[in-house]
């Protein structure tokens, strides 16, 4: 009976969340959904900067919690795009024998940096150029069949 209420305990108060491709090798890989993500990560980011360009030109204490609600908001999905390049893309998919392995890295890296950016800044032209270098970074990175994937999960 007491170990029955410890793990009932576990369960209740220890909320771990669970995130998939974790580096364990399983084989279960999404490619088109990742990229996908970032997709969505941006349309947040962008709607942010503009919400906090709106805001941050009133005075009244409703709107300053909004805008630093929209600042985090925009931190968060910026750094979850850095998280998916890192530890998905560099970490798990990238080898380094891979066809065009060196344009990859490159179009990854430039991404990471657009992200930072779009962290500090509220300039659009960091969206800008980070759809750009995901645009082509999906081209060359994902087959026909991932390519007809993210077609599929943006319309």
């Amino acid at each position: 009976m007491i170990n029955y209420l410890k793990f009932l305990m576990i369960i209740i108060f220890c909320h771990i969340p669970i995130f998939s491709h974790c580096q364990v090798p399983c084989g279960i890989y999404s490619d088109a959904t990742r990229i996908f993500q970032i997709n969505e990560d941006l349309k947040t980011i962008e709607k942010a900067m503009q919400k906090i360009i709106d805001l941050s030109l009133k005075s009244d204490s409703q709107s300053l919690n909004q805008l630093n609600r929209w600042v985090t908001t925009k931190e968060d999905h910026s750094k979850n795009i850095q998280k998916i390049v890192s530890s998905y893309f560099l970490t798990q998919r990238i080898k380094i024998d891979t066809q065009d392995y060196p344009e990859k890295v490159i179009l990854l890296h430039k991404i990471l940096v657009s992200a930072m950016k779009c962290k500090q800044t509220t300039d659009k032209q960091n969206v800008s150029y980070l759809k750009s270098h995901l645009e082509t970074f999906s081209k060359i990175y994902l087959d026909e069949h991932g390519i007809e994937h993210l077609n599929k999960l943006m319309k």
